[in-house]
This record gives C-alpha cells, sequence and structure tokens, in this order.
C-alpha cells in the first residue's frame, strides 16, 4: 500500500534498520473504486523511529506538530502520543493499519481508542488492527480474524482466544495465579 515499514504515512520515507516482516511481499491487495485520501501505519515496536522522524519534519517551515497534537510526541507519554496521533493526525475518508496499538494504552485508553475509531468510521475510514486486547477486540461489526497454529480462522468476538482467556483470568483470579506457580 506504500506505506513506510517502520510506520506512519506514505510520505515517510526513512529506516532505521530493516526488520520488518515479508508479509508485505507475498500479500496481494485488490483495490475497489474507493481511494482513501489519507492513512497511516502504526506500529507499536517502531514508533518511537516514527516519532523521531516527526521531530525531524517538524524542524522545517510550517507547523507539522499540528498534525501530532501540537509537540513532539516524545515529550508526551507513550499513550498520550499513541492518543495525540490518532485525534489529530488521523482525518478520515482513510485507511489505518494499527499494530498492537494497545501497547501504549490502558484499559481506559483502549476504551477511547474505540471511541476514536467509531468517529473516523463514520467519516468513511477503514481499519485494519492487530490485536491482542479483547477491548478493541469488541468493536461492533468487525470482522476478526485469529491467527493459530490451525491457520487462519474469522470467529466471533466470545470464541476468541484473547476473551477466553481475559474472562477466565477476570472471573476468577486467585485460581488462575493457583495453575500459573503451580500451587
Amino acid at each position: 500500500m506504500g506505506f513506510n515499514p517502520e510506520g506512519g504515512s506514505k510520505n515517510f520515507n526513512f529506516s532505521t534498520r530493516d526488520t520488518h516482516s515479508i508479509l508485505g511481499e507475498v500479500i496481494e491487495i485488490t483495490r475497489g473504486v474507493y481511494k482513501p485520501e489519507d492513512g497511516f501505519f502504526l506500529r507499536a515496536e517502531s514508533f518511537y523511529n516514527v516519532a523521531t522522524e516527526i521531530d525531524e519534519l517538524a524542524s522545517g517551515p510550517g507547523d507539522f506538530y499540528k498534525s501530532y497534537g501540537g509537540r513532539s510526541l516524545h515529550f508526551q507519554s507513550h499513550g498520550e502520543s499513541f492518543r495525540s496521533l490518532m485525534l489529530n493526525r488521523f482525518r478520515g475518508n482513510g485507511i489505518y493499519l494499527l499494530d498492537e496499538p494497545e501497547a501504549a494504552l490502558s484499559p481506559v485508553s483502549q476504551m477511547s481508542l474505540l471511541c476514536i475509531l467509531h468517529d473516523l468510521e463514520k467519516l468513511n475510514s477503514q481499519f485494519i488492527i492487530a490485536t491482542h486486547s479483547p477491548i478493541l477486540l469488541a468493536y461492533p461489526n468487525a470482522d476478526i480474524y485469529e491467527f493459530n497454529e490451525s491457520g487462519i480462522e474469522k470467529k466471533e468476538y466470545k470464541d476468541t482466544d484473547n476473551y477466553i482467556l481475559t474472562k477466565s483470568f477476570l472471573d476468577n483470579p486467585e485460581e488462575m495465579i493457583r495453575i500459573l506457580f503451580n500451587e
């Protein structure tokens, strides 16, 4: 789709280390008549590099930080910087690829992200999200695909491994701790 493998928009052209997967080389993208006007690839493990690139771009003319909450993402907490990105940079009518966005977000912030996704969906946006978060998996009418030893399976929310395991833990944390610690 033309996104930088480390993250960012299609205009980001930097590389700090070649550690991306070969998925982009083996996946086939099919496009329809609709052409997104915006897009971004949020990759949790290389977000620091993206924030550094934004600082580099902001050192030039113009108010580049405006699209990122008005200040360097490095001067915000990890969760604040993720939220600033999504609230300010994601404009709608776009495609957004989010790789483990919950990595920086508390449960409350994950619920806030659900609201951001909902607002952007109303603005004709599409999301492809890789997540382990049962909170994010709860997004209404989402198509959920679970990758496991058997391959790729489409699942209902309450049938996902992450939902089942998290619910089991929250329903009886003492028993789960006992099992985990072999006591």
